[in-house]
């Protein structure tokens, strides 16, 4: 009903509408974001995600400007006297090569728009950044901006605004990704070459995402090339990559197919050790998309992405993890102000570990995996210049493999299965010229399935196998547990008061569960960690978010300052109880506990988007905690008192500059600086039997040194490009150029000729200085 009220106003004049896609008039892919701007004052609108704009306006003469960053903005006067479909087509600006891109947006967007917490990245500016051994990053680079930031070197994921990894929502094409690295962290994933778009919401979370509570990282593939043929790709030291796109009819039907493969284990046979000589370690991914332009109305898409990370130690023991996701979308215009997506979407996070050969230690191999069948579908709908309407609905079943183990020994895990549904509804309002909000509600529900076992434990005593009192067995599709009603509402709220032309403030609210849970008690998730549904004994998650932020720019817009921020309540978070035993665990509940959390934190980011030097430097002050307090010392840690996270870090800081010296020669530097996160320190050594064991008392008690670190890079493209068929760049540079031994981690051992002493030992991922080089191409 309040929708309906702030909508419906009447209109006094005779309105009509202009809408229709803006493409980049090489490629023919369409452009996110690209601001359609009038003569008439509070008529302008951007293109969604599609590329797809509808402006409803007065009838009559009108003069449109059409602007997208990197591109020769477009001037036309048109008399509209009705409603019209009109496409456009933008040309690249000549000196784009000289330029680092921060985001495919107006200038001003970020005094403009409501969103707030939100960080974009276009393909070209992450390839500006010098990268650990040369390759383009995307989830690295998003690490450099403020409330982003990982465990450390060789960590898998990233943590956001004091979240933990699993946390985070990671769509490509609509499909979730588990895992968004490859080899432990060193590499991402994501193929910058086969990406167009890379947007990621630390807060304000729109009401169209859900599932997760610290972040949602939108990701979406180039729809390839539908006027003519070209690939990229380039070579490097540890690995290469290829991508072809081009037309299959031309400007009407497209293909994109991409891959990478990393070779570092064919320099292993080089080595002296023989262990070293006989293992593998690489990865391969594959990126493929098909587009077909129906009509004007009609759109069909269909991507996939296939990856695989392979590591072997000698004939002795190996383990493979992989993502495969599959997505088929149908856009569908109802009418010029009524745009559809629907999409149904496979997903698949598989791995596997095992003995390999002939083994002494014997036969064993384990399976397991998380799969997602999805169906989703959302409205756009272009009310009037004032207010656009999102509503769909989101449907994921889910089938987890804990594990299945044979060889020597057989163990079959059951199965878990799980149905989760979403529901929302939004408005983004122009209230007045200078108040803009964006107001929804999504309302969700879980559903955890049989077949299944459930235990039901002794009242008033901790859960354990001692304390089992009956199982009871569900069939096939019966439901275990519902998780709905009040506690499925979802609301979400954000505001922007733009002050005057160069300031603005801004607010947000959102509420979000998670009903799937990453079981891991390592400081950071591994490619064999377990993903569990929400049931009996694992309530879903939740966290209130709150933000404030003031925007500024500075010299026409050259510079944009911003001061963010925050604090997140958090409930029902999955721990673990001191020493828990997660892996091939029967009755894992027996081994987690339930608790509280809190972040809170001051977000800085100054950027500078124009002329020969660019980049942006960022600050982040914040606090991760944790709380789990129960009715006995056994459901407790730290004795029920507040304890920083795995990932709280007080300190961030980073430096990313880029600087064009010529047309043929860009240069840039990163610094990092970051406080060391948490660790646990033994705080007495017991013996039992003659055997030495550590005694822990302090969860999170002490810190690992602090980490910071120096890279450089340069680039060279020859001006010859300009004239050849075949255009080439080089890259190359040095990551951690003052050889700082950061620690990922402390561990302790015995002195082996003082059995009585127990000595601190550093772990370094990298402790020297490491040079790389690429030889990139297109044509």
């Amino acid at each position: 009903l309040l929708l309906l009220f702030f909508i419906s106003f009447p209109a006094w004049s005779q309105k009509v509408t202009l809408s229709g896609y803006i493409r980049d008039a090489a490629s023919g892919e369409e452009l996110i974001g690209a601001a359609v701007n009038t003569n008439l004052k509070g008529y302008a609108t951007v293109t969604n995600s599609f590329g797809f704009y509808s402006l409803t306006l007065p009838a009559g003469p009108v003069e449109l400007r059409i602007s997208y960053l990197g591109y020769e903005t477009i001037t036309r006067k048109v008399d509209l006297k009705a409603s019209e479909t009109m496409n456009f087509t933008l040309i690249e600006e000549a000196q784009e090569l000289n330029e680092v891109i921060v985001s495919d947006s107006k200038l001003d967007e970020n005094l403009q728009t409501v969103e707030m917490s939100v960080a974009k990245l276009s393909a070209k500016e992450i390839q500006k950044i010098p990268q650990l051994l040369g390759e383009t990053d995307i989830i690295r680079t998003l690490t450099l901006l403020p409330g982003i930031t990982t465990v450390g070197e060789g960590a898998n994921g990233f943590n956001v605004r004091g979240g933990n990894a699993d946390q985070n929502l990671l769509l490509l094409d609509d499909a979730p990704v588990f895992n968004s690295s490859h080899l432990f962290g060193f590499f991402s994933v994501f193929n910058a070459d086969a990406v167009k778009d890379v947007k990621v919401y630390k807060g304000g979370i729109p009401a169209k995402y859900g599932g997760r509570l610290s972040s949602v990282l939108d990701i979406r593939q180039k729809d390839g090339n539908s006027k003519e043929f070209h690939g990229t790709g380039g070579l490097g030291l540890l690995s290469s990559r290829l991508l072809i796109e081009g037309p299959i009819v031309k400007e009407k039907v497209s293909f994109l197919i991409g891959g990478r493969r990393s070779y570092q284990d064919l320099f292993f046979g080089l080595s002296n050790d023989p262990q070293i000589q006989e293992s593998i370690l690489y990865f391969y991914d594959l990126n493929g998309k098909i587009n077909y332009r129906i009509s004007d109305r009609d759109r069909l898409y269909l991507s996939g992405y296939f990856g695989k990370d392979v590591f072997g130690i000698q004939d002795r023991f190996g383990f493979g993890w992989g993502n495969i996701t599959t997505t088929l979308r149908w856009n569908h215009l109802f009418s010029d102000r009524l745009f559809s997506n629907f999409s149904v979407v496979y997903s698949d996070y598989n791995y596997n570990l095992g003995t390999l050969g002939d083994n002494d230690g014997g036969d064993f191999r384990l399976e397991a995996r998380i799969r997602n069948n999805i169906l989703n579908g959302s409205f756009t709908h272009y009310v009037n210049t004032r207010n656009t309407l999102e509503y769909g609905f989101n449907t994921t079943y889910y089938i987890f493999e804990p594990g299945n183990i044979t060889g020597d020994i057989t163990l079959d895990q059951p199965f878990e299965y799980a149905l989760e549904t979403g529901f929302y509804i939004s408005n983004e309002q122009d209230v007045t010229d200078q108040l803009k909000l964006q107001y929804g509600l999504r309302y969700s529900t879980f559903f955890n399935l049989g077949p299944r076992a459930v235990n039901t434990y002794e009242e008033g005593k901790p859960i354990s196998d001692e304390t089992v009192v009956s199982t009871t067995e569900y069939a096939s599709g019966e439901v275990v547990s519902t998780y709905a009603g009040w506690e499925g509402l979802e609301p979400r709220f954000a505001a922007n008061y733009r002050v005057d032309e160069r300031n603005s403030v801004k607010a947000s609210y959102n509420r979000t569960r998670q009903y799937i849970h990453l079981i891991s008690n390592t400081t950071t998730p591994t490619p064999v960690d377990l993903w569990r549904p929400s049931g009996p004994f694992i309530k879903p998650a939740t966290v209130d978010q709150v933000a404030v932020g003031y925007f500024r720019n500075f010299r026409e817009n050259a510079f944009n300052f911003s001061v963010e921020t925050y604090y997140k309540w958090f409930q029902n978070l999955v721990d673990y109880k001191d020493n828990a035993q997660l892996f091939f665990k029967e009755n894992l509940e027996t081994e987690l506990l339930t608790g509280q959390g809190r972040a809170y934190g001051l977000e800085v980011l100054l950027e500078k988007k124009t002329g020969s030097l660019t980049g942006w430097l960022s600050y982040t002050l914040s606090r991760s905690e944790r709380l789990v307090s129960g009715p006995t010392r056994e459901t407790t840690i730290n004795n029920g008192e507040w304890y920083p996270s795995n990932f709280d870090k007080t300190h961030d800081v980073s430096l990313v500059l880029n600087y064009a010296l010529s047309s043929a020669w860009d240069v840039g530097m990163t610094f990092v600086y970051q406080t060391g996160r948490p660790i646990t320190y033994p705080s007495a050594r017991g013996e039992f039997e003659g055997n030495p064991y550590p005694i822990y008392d302090n969860r999170n008690g002490a810190r690992i040194p602090d980490y910071h670190r120096m890279d450089l890079s340069a680039t060279y493209t020859p001006k010859a490009n300009e004239e050849r068929w075949w255009k080439s760049s080089l890259s190359f540079g040095f990551y951690n150029v003052y050889a700082r031994k950061n620690a990922y981690s402390i561990y302790f051992q015995q002195v082996r000729d003082q059995p009585e002493i127990t000595q601190a030992i550093r772990l370094s991922i990298f402790a020297t200085i490491i040079p790389y080089f690429t030889y990139n191409f297109s044509f």
